[in-house]
């Protein structure tokens, strides 16, 4: 019969996490993560595998506790235009209120790891297509109802959204001053602004 673990799953990942977050991939070692997680390394090793292993499932926590929870949220709370607008707002607030610049953790793997190590790469599209699934999502609906353009088609302005959250979150690791990010952001906002002349007869034409 396995033992039953001698310590707290969620806090050790969390503490893991922040390891990763903070110095990336190749510059946390396992005797780091150890420590920081309050294990030995051999009861790392038995609980989590190896450090590629622990670092899918710290990037995994990440994107549940944070993409994910944004998303169920905003889609639930808030109008389609509305929900792209408070997501942006709150990536700006989190970028601009951390005073270590970690940047996301997905961007942060993207640009560390997915160059060169396919089976990551193909991972990280994964969770990049659920962010641009979230925008499509957002978009078709605020075409539907009037709030968004038609103007531009729905999965391309999903696309250029994706592209914009990549770009804010790495130009805020360098300078994160919220008068810069909404001003990169800003014209990004103004595609998705309707136009008078989509009337319910304009949008009809298009669709057929």
């Amino acid at each position: 019969m396995a033992r039953p673990r001698e310590f707290d799953e969620d806090a050790v990942l969390d503490a893991a996490t922040v390891q990763f977050w903070s110095r990336g991939y190749e510059a946390t070692s396992v005797r780091d993560l150890a420590a920081a997680m309050g294990l030995t390394s051999a009861s790392l090793y038995n609980a989590f595998g190896d450090k590629r292993a622990l670092y899918e499932r710290a990037l995994e926590r990440y994107v549940e506790r944070g993409f994910r929870e944004r998303v169920q949220r905003l889609e639930h709370q808030a109008a389609p235009r509305d929900a792209i607008v408070m997501f942006f707002d709150e990536i700006i607030r989190l970028s601009v209120n951390d005073p270590h610049r970690k940047g996301c953790l997905i961007v942060n793997s993207a640009m560390e790891l997915a160059p060169h190590d396919k089976q990551f790469q193909r991972a990280l599209n994964r969770m990049l297509k659920d962010i641009e699934g979230f925008f499509a999502r957002c978009v078709t609906a605020g075409q539907e109802d009037g709030a968004i353009s038609l103007d531009i088609d729905a999965a391309d302005i999903a696309k250029s959204l994706l592209a914009s959250l990549i770009g804010l979150r790495v130009l805020a690791r360098v300078n994160p001053k919220r008068e810069l990010l909404e001003g990169a952001l800003r014209p990004v906002l103004a595609m998705l602004d309707a136009k008078p002349k989509a009337t319910h007869a304009t949008r009809a034409r298009r669709k057929s």
